[in-house]
């Protein structure tokens, strides 16, 4: 994906569209705790590389468990959505990675974290931050990243609201 993340403070929001491009184009590394339990659950969906393991794609290149629902693709294992895909497309350090240090800080819980954002990501807005991106999307994603918070509310899709979840289909992995 992007060589070049930019600072969180350059969006005025962020919002996933379900266009399904990260989950046909970014291939997220699973702890190791994450693809076990996949392994235990879905069998032979789990891959490895030298990185770590992955969720393997379909023959149509996009992640095993998305699917498309009223010209959406969504999560098919939403609460069970690894943290690679919760936290995409934004990474979280404690301290810069990218450069832009005062303009990718973000303090939380009296500690200082540097947020950055894919470009590649479609549900980026540029502009000033408005008030739920600053006090509810990123610090949800510190959350996620800091692993204090499973539920996602502004850090997904659900397909029909932020509090109600599309039907899933029952996946079968041959």
């Amino acid at each position: 994906m992007s060589a070049h993340p930019v600072p969180w403070s350059w969006l005025s929001s962020w919002k996933c569209i379900a266009c399904g491009d990260c989950c046909r184009n970014y291939t997220p590394i699973l702890t190791v705790a994450e693809g076990t339990k996949f392994m235990r659950t879905f069998g032979e969906v789990v891959g490895s590389c030298i990185r770590g393991f992955y969720i393997k794609k379909s023959i149509t290149g996009r992640c095993l468990f998305q699917y498309a629902f009223s010209n959406m693709w969504l999560c098919g294992i939403q609460d069970m959505k690894p943290s690679a895909c919760k936290l995409w497309p934004f990474k979280v350090y404690r301290s810069p990675k990218y450069g832009k240090a005062d303009e990718s800080i973000y303090s939380y819980m009296n500690k200082d974290y540097y947020v950055y954002v894919d470009t590649e990501c479609r549900g980026i807005a540029y502009g000033k931050p408005s008030v739920e991106f600053m006090a509810k999307t990123v610090p949800e994603f510190i959350e996620i990243s800091l692993g204090g918070r499973v539920s996602q509310c502004y850090s997904t899709n659900f397909g029909v609201s932020r509090t109600s979840k599309a039907n899933h289909p029952v996946i079968t992995i041959h």
